[in-house]
Formats: structure tokens, sequence, C-alpha cells
């Protein structure tokens, strides 16, 4: 079954959330004792979840009376997971939530608002506001992020050279990079391996002062599909003249990370979110730099996003255990000495400055990129609405059409525009 086929089937058991009822929190609670039982999920890499069994095996350590069952999974599995939980009223007492979900899950009752903890369970004095707020849906706080994230390109600066270009500029434009990525085709080395569809075409709106989708989430945020048009047909015109692959050969390689172009040495660098730089500099295994997104108008485009957020099933019967937790992983110097800023960089000033010297040279440069974007970005656009991600699959489908050459842009820009639309039409009240 295709990725859009399980987007549907996963929206259809969040539906059913809200005919659902019974006692939530599975077999965590507070026991006449004191002991209390946590269950927490989360999705990743291996190296994530040893990592985060480590986390919590320390908080275990310093609250005995706590016990905390432990679920993870791979990202797509994690989801066919989590939405039968949810429609059961079976969700974890601390849930990891992706952007893309969130606002479902929130919709449809299943988290609980953590601004009655801020400042009391969970300590926030030191996240600076505009991070904390990406968090909020509806005006209420349903999420804190584990770290944040922001755009920009990872490359090889030796194969930049090879290709004939001396370096990125500073303040490097749209018109820049596609020059950059012809002549680096023109040199037998591909520039990147394009960009995925939703995140870099949402950039580029919001650097043209609009948004992937409006304010209230019943329909796409711009109205001119020119926008669409030259965005994506700039992209399918570098593949056509070979400065980034063809689509055969990057649906081979996709998720595949040592398959990729730069990992071969045949491909110059990617375009992706900052925390995913370490994972990709220790298969590269060769010196690496990051680079800031191309404007005009960077500034309006890029933002600090969360890597994910930590949030509590609304159902929970633990929920001041669950918030402790939260604030454990966000505020203890010894835990995150253990995390490393792998689920991005740590939102606490108290906890970047105090993990700094434990970091390895990827990492810092992941937080020096960061901390060098942070005060260039523009506030997050609000959370993706419900019915995202049907959307995003449809995006992605009708650009592989076009990337492939069975669709123009131009018709492309249509479709998407009445389905997505109509997907979103759902959320009218």
């Amino acid at each position: 079954m295709g990725k859009k086929g399980w987007f549907l089937i996963i929206a259809m058991l969040l539906v059913l959330t809200t005919a659902c009822s019974g006692a939530g929190g599975g077999n965590s609670g507070t026991s006449a004792d004191g002991k209390v039982k946590l269950r927490i999920a989360w999705w990743g890499s291996d190296t994530r979840h040893e990592y985060t069994q480590k986390v919590v095996d320390l908080y275990k350590q310093k609250n005995p009376n706590v016990t905390i069952d432990v679920e993870y999974a791979s990202f797509d599995d994690y989801w066919k997971k989590l939405a039968p939980q949810a429609a059961a009223n079976q969700l974890p007492d601390i849930v990891q939530m992706d952007i893309s979900y969130i606002s479902q899950y929130a919709k449809n009752g299943q988290l609980e608002d953590l601004a009655p903890y801020l400042n009391q369970k969970i300590q926030v004095a030191d996240v600076t506001e505009n991070v904390l707020k990406t968090g909020v849906i509806a005006g209420k706080q349903y999420g804190i992020p584990t770290g944040v994230n922001v755009l920009g390109f990872q490359y090889d600066p030796a194969l930049l050279k090879k290709a004939g270009i001396d370096k990125i500029p500073d303040n490097w434009t749209w018109d820049q990079y596609k020059e950059m990525a012809l002549k680096a085709g023109s040199n037998k080395v591909y520039f990147d391996s394009s960009m995925a569809a939703d995140i870099f075409f949402h950039y580029y709106l919001r650097t043209q002062g609009k948004t992937l989708y409006n304010a209230e989430g019943t329909g796409l945020g711009y109205d001119d599909d020119k926008l669409f048009v030259d965005f994506f047909s700039g992209l399918a015109d570098l593949i056509k003249k070979g400065a980034t692959p063809p689509p055969e050969i990057m649906n081979q390689t996709k998720g595949i990370l040592e398959e990729s172009d730069i990992v071969k040495g045949t491909g110059i660098g990617i375009w992706q979110w900052s925390n995913q730089y370490v994972g990709l500099q220790q298969v590269v295994n060769r010196p690496m730099a990051l680079a800031p997104m191309f404007g005009p108008n960077m500034e309006k485009g890029v933002y600090m996003q969360p890597t994910m957020y930590w949030t509590v099933a609304s159902r929970s019967q633990v929920k001041d255990e669950a918030a402790k937790f939260i604030d454990f992983w966000m505020n203890d110097v010894e835990a995150n000495k253990l995390i490393k800023g792998e689920r991005g960089v740590p939102i606490s000033a108290k906890i970047k400055e105090a993990v700094a010297p434990e970091l390895s040279e990827p990492t810092k440069q992941v937080f020096e990129f960061v901390a060098s974007m942070e005060p260039k970005a523009s506030p997050m656009s609000p959370p993706p609405p419900v019915g995202s991600p049907e959307v995003i699959a449809t995006l992605t489908d009708y650009i592989e059409q076009v990337n492939f050459g069975q669709m123009t842009a131009e018709d492309a820009a249509a479709k998407f525009r009445a389905d997505a639309n109509t997907i979103l039409a759902n959320n009218k009240q």
C-alpha cells in the first residue's frame, strides 16, 4: 500500500476517536503505595532508541517510585500503531508527536493542554517565546518541542570546488542556486538530490509573503498558482538538465542514506533539517559544511521548527509525572549529555551552554548554525492543519508526475489546488 493510502487509513482511525470511550493510559497509573507507572512512545533510529532508553533509565534511577514502559518503532510503523491506540483511547502517557499530526490529535481531544504545567512542573523560563509558541494550537499548549531545527544546505566543500564553484555566497538567491546547480551538472556532479516538495515549497512561499495553508487551515494560503509553477518547473528543469538526479534514481535511493549521491561522492549536498546533519556527516565521513537557505527574502522564509514534540495523552492517569518527565528531558544536564541534541538543538538556553563541551564537532557545527539563524528567523507558521498528511501525499504524487514529464507544472498546480482545498474544506466549522 502506498503512503497516501496509509495517510487515509490513519485519518479514518483518528476520526473514530470522537466516537470511542473508555479509560486511557493502558496499564499506567499510581498505585496505593505511591508507585507510578508511565508509558512513553517514540519513533526513530536504533541510535535514538539506545540513548532514549538510557535517559529513561536515568529518570527511574532518580525517581525510584517510577516504572516506565517504552514503545518505539520506525516512523511509518509508529503512526500505524498509534492511530488504533488513539481510536481505543489507549495512547501512552507521553507521546512523541510530529508536526504533521499534532493538530489532528489535538482536535480529537487526545492531547492535554500543558499550559497549566508551564513553570510549575515544566520549567520554561529560559525558552524563547517564539519557540514555545510552536506547540500552541487553537490557543492551547499541546506540545513541548524536544528541540529546534532550521532548514539549510548540507554539503561537501571539496566536491563543490570539484564542480567548479569556489563557495556558496553568504546571501545567495534562487537564481544563483539554479546557476550553480547547472554548472555542477555540466561538470558531471549533481548539485543536490532536489527538495522535499511540501517543506521547501512552503519555505519558498514564505519568502513571497505567503504560506502553504491559510491561517484557519481550511484551504491553501496562496492564490497565485504562478508561485507553484515557478518553483516546481524550476526544479524539474534542473532534473531535465542533469543538475539533479532523474526521478527514477531518486526513487530507488529514497530513505537509504548510504545510497545517496553525497555519500557516493557523486553529489555535492542535500537540502534538509539541521538535526539530520550529524547522521549524514557520520555516513559521509568527509569534512562537510552547512549553508543557509537561498533568498531573496531568506529572513522571511526561514524559521525555527520543532524537531518534534513531547505531548501528554489527555486520558493519562499520571499527567503530573508525565509533565515531570518532560521537564527532566528539557532541563536535566546529565540527561542532555546523553541526548546531545539528536532531537534538535535544546530549547533551554542553560542546557545549550551546559552540553556544548560534550558535543562532537559535527554537532557543534549544528549548534552554531542554528544559533546563527535564530536571530534571522521569522516566527513559524501555525502547525499544519488536520488533513495535511493527505495534502502532502497529494502534492508529492503530482510533483513526481511533473518530474517524470507526465504532467506540466501548470496542470499540477490546478489539480493540487482543487484537491487540497477539497481536503481542507473539512476543517470549516
